[in-house]
């Protein structure tokens, strides 16, 4: 309950600040080791490190669903140097629908990244990861009907990942890549299975005839890059950059006869960009802000990835 309170309170919060924009798809590994935002020069050697990040998540989709998502991050560093970091991240995520809202885990997101070169004014990281279905996406309505993909908490499929960094002073470029290699999606979403159980003026039948359909969902993988400029202070970091996902095939799904069908336009670019704000309130806390707005989206995302534009907070401390 004091989740759902307080996804409530952002969303009212929120609300106002969030105007018509385009989408994105991202199923979470752009903020996985070497790919994520506001990196830092490691300038001191420090035989461990152990930070835990808190973060709250809101955004909208192009059907008016709104993701609040708290997650819990871990960043374990291994070794001398601190050349070694592991990297847990587990969500909670509450969707808030015209239908009824759903709520429960989301995936986890397990990376290993490796400092790979270090100098004064550069260096360069690699990752390695997983994502870990918590559900199979096949959650109900209460009356029984099958919800689509942008009403679940869980891709469905495990998923591998790969990715590097350069970071200079001044600037971050990171690409990585995400293929699912394991899927356990029994979703079940087609439009037949609402069109024969509600009558066709039924505000309910009427919104999910606009979602993709995606029972049995097929996932095809994604490439991303981020190019970023930092500007940093003494107690405030600022960063703004653009952030691209590219997904190279087209996602498959069966339909309301049973066949197994290509999702047309579910393949293309999808292009974000992202401002964000750190302000370290002491040498071991700090506060963290970002906000995403699409410039260019995919026609389609039946995995439910499309993100009209997104708002986090979030507070970490290391020890």
């Amino acid at each position: 309950m004091k989740t759902v309170f307080l996804c409530a309170m952002l969303f009212l919060f929120i609300t106002p600040l969030l105007v018509k924009a385009q989408g994105c798809s991202d199923a979470g590994f752009c903020t996985m080791g070497a790919m994520k935002p506001d990196q830092h020069l490691k300038t001191k050697t420090v035989a461990k490190l152990l930070s835990i990040e808190i973060s709250q998540y809101v955004a909208r989709t192009k059907f008016e669903d709104y993701i609040c998502a708290t997650t819990i991050e871990a960043n374990i560093g291994l070794g001398a140097g601190n050349k070694n970091i592991v990297q847990l991240k587990l969500p909670y995520m509450v969707i808030f629908n015209s239908l009824e809202n759903t709520q429960g885990l989301g995936d986890l997101s397990l990376s290993y990244t490796r400092l790979l070169l270090k100098k004064e004014q550069m260096q360069v990281s690699g990752t390695l990861g997983a994502k870990i279905p918590t559900n199979h996406a096949n959650k109900m309505t209460s009356y029984n009907l099958p919800l689509p993909m942008y009403h679940q908490t869980s891709l469905g499929t495990y998923d591998a990942i790969i990715g590097f960094s350069l970071l200079s002073k001044g600037w971050l470029i990171a690409t990585g890549y995400q293929q699912p290699l394991i899927n356990e999606n029994r979703n079940q979403f087609t439009w037949a299975a609402w069109r024969k159980a509600l009558p066709a003026e039924d505000t309910r039948r009427q919104h999910q005839d606009k979602v993709p359909m995606s029972k049995e969902l097929k996932r095809q993988g994604d490439i991303m890059l981020r190019v970023e400029r930092n500007v940093r202070f003494q107690r405030m970091d600022w960063h703004v950059g653009l952030l691209g996902i590219y997904r190279f095939q087209k996602d498959v799904f069966t339909n309301g006869t049973g066949i197994r069908q290509i999702s047309a336009n579910s393949d293309g670019l999808a292009l974000s960009m992202i401002v964000g704000f750190t302000h370290h309130l002491s040498a071991k806390s700090a506060l963290k802000v970002v906000f995403g707005n699409v410039l260019i989206r995919r026609e389609k995302n039946p995995d439910g990835l499309s993100r009209e534009q997104v708002y986090t907070v979030g507070y970490s401390y290391s020890f």
